[in-house]
């Protein structure tokens, strides 16, 4: 019935009426823990914080009912009898969202801080800026989002396919949208991480200010890795430490992303001295796993494992946090069947069923992990809800819940109480069946592996 599951549920006789009012209590217990009573006397809470507060009310949200999901909810409902005992497995629970690629619009933005706080997730990390957009208000270097922030086309489909789109795409966020977006992932117990992507997946910023690359050219409008990085001068160094300064004045997040990965011919250095500069200002340096291959970083700095697991398990040896996240398994952007009607069919076949049997690996070690959707393919809200649900649900369970899954469980719970409630809500799901027709997309052609 709840999801993702507690570490204990115990079903008792009966329902009882339910007007949204309950008792708070706070006791010791694990961090973003609470304890559940609902009895014939009325709805009894124990949390640990405030992060365990807020998770009780999204269960109770839960049992009250799909209708409790829609914009306006029942004003009283029935729950179960019941207890529940509940906290989660893994501290980092994360998304990243690539609004880099495809912008996002504020509006659909908070939708999906709305979407992982009903899952439970407490970390978005935002991809803020890519070869094809730059979607970060610079006030110091205003060129930056005038013109890194647009591009004349985007390709449409795989780049082998030589489709373009046909009209162009852009935007960007202020920095007062951004801030009202991490006080309203606050208020949901979710920390927004940015990542201002370095010295690779940088040609949008090159758009804007020519001097900063190698070599120069207009935003990118094709995918894959663009083979221009940064010049790694003190200049261009000095101008990336202005640039993070505005972040950090933007984000109070302890952790700030910087990229890091697919810099063909990248310069560690410049890595390192992002890195140093985000550790003296108090901060923890967060990158791709590639930064494992620039030489000494601030022990501080956290590495996502994108490139299966074994970087993480290096990186664990060499005194680093991880957060796991490898393509073949939490890549959401990647195909969900085999079938040809799998829309703009990317990557390795990923199912629902393949999220929920992910198990990170050095699971008492790590941080925790994050499902990531890159958005190259993803240029819609609809298109996102597609690729992202319900296999986020899957892994809201992978990463909140103890590791004993019952996988036959799961789906039914899913199909039988879930999904309802991401119909109220407005949730453009794959169905388990496969694509409804309208969310199909014959004849653009993808690249499978």
């Amino acid at each position: 019935m709840i999801l993702p599951r507690p570490v204990s549920f115990t079903r008792g006789d009966g329902e009882v009426p339910f007007d949204g009012t309950f008792q708070v209590e706070r006791v010791a217990g694990p961090a973003e823990g609470y304890r559940l009573s609902v009895s014939a006397a009325g709805v009894r809470v124990q949390v640990s914080d405030d992060a365990g507060e807020f998770y009780a009310r999204q269960t109770l949200r839960q049992l009250s009912g799909p209708a409790a999901f829609r914009a306006v909810p029942p004003g009283a409902v029935t729950l179960p009898v019941c207890e529940v005992e509940d906290h989660p497995r893994f501290a980092w629970r994360g998304v990243m969202l690539d609004v880099a690629r495809h912008f996002l619009p504020k509006h659909d933005l908070l939708r999906y801080v709305d979407l992982l706080a009903v899952h439970k997730l407490n970390v978005l990390h935002l991809h803020l800026t890519d070869d094809q957009g730059w979607r970060f208000e610079s006030r110091r270097f205003p060129r930056l989002h005038e013109v890194g922030g647009w591009r004349p086309d985007s390709r449409f489909g795989d780049r082998r396919s030589g489709g373009m789109a046909g009209r162009p795409h852009g935007g960007y966020y202020t920095q007062d949208d951004l801030r009202e977006v991490v006080a309203y992932a606050a208020q949901r117990q979710i920390t927004v991480v940015p990542e201002v992507d370095v010295p690779g997946h940088s040609q949008a910023a090159i758009a804007a200010y020519p001097e900063l690359g190698v070599a120069g050219g207009g935003v990118w409008t094709d995918w894959g890795v663009n083979p221009n990085v940064l010049r790694p001068d003190e200049s261009t160094v000095d101008f990336y430490r202005q640039v993070f300064d505005e972040l950090l004045d933007v984000f109070p997040a302890e952790v700030i992303g910087l990229g890091g990965d697919e810099a063909a011919g990248g310069d560690g250095r410049f890595v390192r001295r992002i890195a140093q500069h985000l550790h003296q200002r108090g901060r923890r340096p967060f990158g791709w796993d590639e930064v494992l291959g620039v030489g000494p970083l601030p022990t501080r700095t956290i590495v996502a494992s994108w490139r299966g697991e074994e970087p993480g398990l290096t990186a664990l040896d060499r005194g680093h946090d991880v957060v796991m996240c490898p393509e073949e398994h939490v890549y959401l952007d990647y195909r969900q069947s085999d079938h040809p009607d799998e829309p703009i069919p990317v990557g390795t076949v990923t199912t629902l069923e393949d999220v929920y049997r992910y198990e990170p690996a050095a699971a008492d070690r790590v941080l925790g992990a994050q499902a990531n959707l890159w958005t190259e393919h993803l240029d819609s809200p609809r298109r996102l809800d597609y690729a992202a649900f319900p296999r986020l649900c899957a892994f809201a369970e992978v990463v909140w819940s103890p590791a004993e899954r019952d996988e036959a469980e799961f789906l039914t719970r899913l199909a039988e109480h879930h999904l309802p409630r991401l119909d109220a809500l407005g949730v453009e799901y794959r169905p388990l069946g496969g694509p409804r027709p309208w969310q199909a997309l014959p004849g653009v052609p993808g690249y499978p592996r």
